[in-house]
């Protein structure tokens, strides 16, 4: 079975320490690449969708929660308070109350909206050490976040753009939803108190979900403490489901948080908030991708794209140059030289590289590569520009196939 903190560990992706703590992994340098990668596609797929960046802090003042609502519902799941010079502050367990405190820092016209805020940014959740696993539940989390605030009208367009964005992402990412959730509140005191507001959110996110076509299922007690949401649900190999991606219609934190945008008719007027995530935390993100692909990242997110593999020692120089020449192209790329094996041991240690280039005399004479893909296929003997060329377009294209037909 694939296990991701195994695979993890044998890739050299990420690990632990005692000293660090439990639930709190660091990421080594081909982990580090994956994230940083996967972290600058989503980046870059929100500023196409028009959303703009921020950052906020990873501390709130206790009153700030307070006003959120989160210290009353979500207090178990937060870390204690700090006492810092008489004031109470707290490590944040969700970014959605400072992007509320952005929003009405200045006035805001209708012209504004709908006004799509997005952050990677860091949050931290109070779990019992029995719950903490790799990468699956951790106690410091990079989210994916965003807060569109828009008028009542624009709610079920934006939700349903922040939906096809997800279903992309996924494209992208070779990996599949196993089922639409649509959470809806439970039994229990967890929840805002205004049936209204519940109401209105849950039939707006219906027809979300109804004009996207996808099949979905209503399960109560499944909701954020502020608003009923739309889970995109995901399945591990053991056939265990987690959240990885939301989307939310909320009314009760503009509400909560007093903001307000100037209409075309001079009035005062209260925005919806959008609350949506294309990949969720990028640890549980990364842990999915793993053990989706084995370790065999989509050829855009491998730490290492092309390794070159010269069958002399007279071929390293030239094994060399080819990895400069796809450097340059915006390509990762290594050779795996005579020091690290016979040519069929280095081939096998590079199983999991999308592009393997075999360097012998006659093709370093010619300009050439015989070149191997990670499926087995090969493509035969290419020159090296032709072949850089094809392997950075299919990078480039993102995507999960290896080659294209010429």
């Amino acid at each position: 079975m694939r296990d991701h903190r195994r695979l993890g560990r044998e890739l050299g992706l990420f690990d632990t320490d005692p000293l660090m703590g439990a639930g709190l992994p660091y990421w080594l340098p081909d982990g580090a690449v994956v994230r940083h990668t996967l972290e600058e596609y989503v980046r870059e797929a929100e500023r196409a969708a028009g959303y703009r960046h921020v950052y906020s802090p990873v501390l709130g003042k206790r009153e700030l929660y307070e006003l959120s609502g989160h210290w009353d519902h979500y207090r178990d799941d937060m870390y204690p308070p700090m006492d810092m010079g008489g004031e109470q502050m707290l490590l944040r367990p969700s970014l959605c109350p400072h992007h509320a405190l952005i929003f009405r820092s200045r006035a805001r016209s209708h012209r504004e909206l709908p006004l799509r805020m997005a952050e990677l940014g860091g949050m931290y959740r109070s779990e019992r050490s029995g719950v903490l696993g790799g990468l699956t539940r951790v106690r410091a989390i990079q989210l994916n976040d965003a807060h569109i605030f828009c008028t009542p009208d624009q709610a079920v367009e934006e939700a349903a753009g922040a939906l096809a964005l997800i279903s992309r992402a996924y494209a992208d990412l070779g990996i599949r939803a196993s089922r639409h959730r649509l959470s809806l509140p439970g039994g229990g005191g967890k929840y805002v108190a205004d049936p209204a507001l519940w109401r209105r959110a849950t039939a707006l996110l219906r027809e979300v979900l109804d004009a996207s076509g996808v099949a979905y299922e209503a399960v109560e007690g499944e909701a954020a403490f502020y608003g009923p949401k739309i889970d995109v649900q995901i399945t591990d190999p053991a056939g265990r489901e987690s959240t990885l991606s939301t989307v939310q219609i909320d009314f009760h934190q503009p509400e909560r948080f007093g903001l307000r945008y100037t209409g075309p008719d001079g009035a005062r007027h209260r925005p919806v908030m959008v609350h949506r995530s294309v990949i969720g935390s990028v640890e549980r993100a990364v842990a999915h991708l793993l053990e989706e692909h084995g370790g065999a990242f989509p050829p855009w997110l491998a730490p290492v794209q092309l390794v070159v593999l010269p069958v002399g020692a007279d071929q390293e120089e030239h094994a060399h140059a080819v990895v400069r020449e796809a450097a340059a192209l915006g390509l990762r790329a290594e050779v795996s030289g005579l020091a690290e094996g016979s040519l069929g041991a280095r081939i096998r240690r590079a199983r999991l590289v999308p592009y393997q280039a075999v360097l012998g005399a006659r093709e370093a004479a010619d300009g050439l590569l015989a070149v191997r893909l990670r499926d087995g296929r090969r493509p035969g003997v290419l020159p090296v520009a032709e072949f850089l060329r094809r392997v950075e377009e299919r990078v480039r294209a993102r995507g999960t196939a290896l080659w294209e037909p010429a």
